[in-house]
């Protein structure tokens, strides 16, 4: 497929980057098991009397993509696609709770209508009144890729020439319980997290809501050329780098092109494991990472995506981020590298324009 341009970018998480000199304001979240997003005020984008009747992933997914449809000065897209791990979460487990509380009977079904997963796509459709192609991908980890995969396509098959693509996932307190439990999130005797070279198993769970205008025509305030995208659902530990060198051969690259690596070290011990083995193919490249700023989730990736466009456009890498010393002058090309957990492993690679 030919490349696709990233017109727009806008993100809500766990860090305040809505305003523009955000850089220098990244802190680490690395002493809580969950980690929660920095919230817009939302009355300034939507009516008080629709707030109340919104998720936290639908409120969080509406501002972020009306910021990334504003800065790409784009009214309506040919396409809205969203890729979420875990959909409108909150209002599932009302519903849940509302059955058992009623023993079945005497049900509202709006609990219900709210709690699919395609429900931030079509609030989105609705608040634009855009009657265009309206998708969405629930693919764990690897549902912003296969969304990015999508808007590919549209835009290849002339079905469209801009598309707005998102990611989003929230955290709801059974779910988090439910994580403790089984042990995907940190022990509170494991804290604070090492990141880096973590000797127990769990992460730091996050939450937050990632927006991108993908264009077929470059525009003056594009950040990067969307190369190429691989995803897999398995891999053994020993496979990863030749599914690394793979994927830059096709693109006729090798590691030595590659000028920052985007990693997304968790702080699980079992699973970086292969964030590990892929940082020695790139010894010349500077080694990037992530999640101590976001948190684990589902689309995470999105985060990363979003960070890896600010560093292309602006040339300048956040000390925060630094995993080795490298320090490039000039930035082309950006690898990043996400699994959740040890699935879904997705390879994603950004030009500079």
């Amino acid at each position: 497929m030919s490349a696709v341009y990233i017109n727009s970018a806008a993100s809500i998480s766990a860090q305040e980057i809505l305003q523009e000199d955000f850089f220098n304001d990244l802190k680490p979240e690395n002493a809580v098991q969950v980690v929660k997003a920095v919230e817009p005020n939302y009355k300034e984008f939507i009516p008080p009397a629709m707030i109340r009747r919104m998720s936290k992933t639908v409120k969080m997914s509406t501002v972020a993509s009306r910021y990334a449809l504003e800065e790409a000065g784009i009214e309506k897209p040919d396409a809205i696609i969203v890729g979420t791990g875990m959909g409108c979460s909150q209002d599932s487990e009302k519903f849940l709770k509302n059955v058992i509380e009623n023993n079945e009977e005497f049900l509202t079904p709006t609990y219900f209508i709210q709690s699919t997963h395609n429900t931030v796509a079509g609030q989105i459709a609705l608040g634009l009144q855009c009657h265009a192609y309206n998708f969405t991908y629930v693919n764990t980890s690897s549902a912003l890729e296969f969304s990015f995969l999508d808007a590919q396509l549209q835009i290849n098959d002339g079905e469209a020439e801009n598309v707005l693509v998102g990611s989003t996932d929230e955290q709801t307190e059974r779910t988090m319980e439910l994580y403790k439990l089984n042990n995907s999130i940190k022990k509170h005797e494991d804290l604070p997290a090492d990141f880096l070279s973590s000797s127990t198993n769990g992460v730091i769970w996050g939450e937050g809501s990632s927006f991108f205008v993908l264009g077929k025509e470059q525009t003056e305030k594009s950040y990067a050329k969307l190369k190429d995208i691989r995803i897999i659902n398995k891999m053994s530990k020993g496979g990863i780098q030749n599914f690394i060198l793979d994927f830059l051969g096709k693109n006729n690259l090798s590691p030595q092109d590659i000028d920052a690596l985007i990693l997304g070290f968790s702080g699980d011990q079992d699973s970086d494991t292969y964030y590990h083995s892929a940082m020695d193919l790139f010894p010349d490249s500077a080694l990037l990472y992530y999640k101590h700023l976001s948190g684990e989730f589902n689309t995470a990736s999105g985060f990363s995506t979003f960070m890896a466009c600010h560093i292309l456009k602006q040339q300048q890498i956040p000390e925060v981020m630094m995993i080795n010393a490298v320090k490039k002058e000039n930035i082309k090309y950006v690898l990043l590298y996400n699994h959740l957990l040890g699935t879904d492993h997705s390879l994603v690679l950004l030009e500079r324009i």
